[in-house]
């Protein structure tokens, strides 16, 4: 069974048509691409795959349950999650804070279930805290746990957004540009826990210009030009297809 599954989807924004039939096909654990030139309708796509933006046509499987109609709520308490390209963090609060706050289903966010339940909200809080610290760790943000999120830099504030995500117990990621603004040294580290997220059971769809990043990641690789899909394959193949150097030299707008 596949992670997500995508067939038949358009949209358009008044008279333009920026998806059209759009379809993919992430399996289970596996770590997937999406890439194409500016423009080519893949930061919408994965938008309207999280349903931020619902699609004018088409249909939405995770794990074969249809998810078309659900909102991205919905869609992220099935297990499939997004980040953003501009990570969206709380910068006020701490580190510590953004994560546990991203933890769903939280008995504390009752004020019925807090009075009536006490007990069972402090032990609820006491293991969110005690998650919240091991994914810290795991991501190398251990050290700014207390600091205001906005004080990080560009790649901590993008393993903040991956923490949060991974707060909400997902099977699939869907990563916009994980790689844009971080520094090289961050790039390494952040492909390195996304294996490492990989060997732990979970896949991942990733939209991103860096092709070294999408080479060291991805087993699979879809190329979109004007809104649909041109090609999938290995990145090798994909690499070799003269249809997707066209593309990228004419711009495939």
């Amino acid at each position: 069974m596949s992670a997500l599954n995508a067939e038949g989807i358009d949209k358009s924004f008044g008279g333009l048509k920026v998806l059209n039939s759009a379809w993919i096909d992430v399996p289970e654990n596996r770590i997937v691409g999406l890439i194409g030139p500016n423009g080519a309708g893949k930061s919408t796509f994965l938008t309207v795959l999280s349903k931020f933006i619902e699609p004018d046509q088409g249909r939405i499987l995770a794990r074969g349950l249809d998810v078309t109609a659900r909102s991205p709520e919905r869609l992220a308490q099935t297990g499939v999650v997004r980040t953003f390209q501009v990570p969206r963090e709380f910068g006020e609060l701490s580190v510590i804070q953004n994560m546990i706050i991203a933890a769903k289903d939280q008995l504390g966010e009752s004020i019925v279930k807090a009075l009536l339940f006490p007990a069972r909200v402090r032990q609820e809080d006491q293991a969110i805290t005690a998650k919240a610290d091991e994914l810290l760790e795991f991501l190398g943000l251990a050290h700014v746990r207390d600091i205001a999120a906005k004080n990080l830099s560009g790649g901590q504030k993008k393993l903040l957004e991956l923490g949060r995500a991974l707060m909400t117990d997902p099977f699939l990621l869907l990563l916009d540009e994980p790689f844009a603004g971080v520094a090289p040294g961050l790039v390494d580290v952040l492909i390195g826990k996304i294996h490492a997220l990989r060997e732990r059971g979970l896949g991942f769809l990733i939209v991103e210009h860096n092709m070294e990043a999408v080479n060291a990641l991805c087993s699979s690789v879809f190329v979109m030009v004007r809104g649909a899909i041109l090609v999938d394959g290995s990145p090798e193949k994909v690499g070799n297809d003269p249809r997707v150097l066209e593309a990228y030299l004419g711009g495939g707008q």
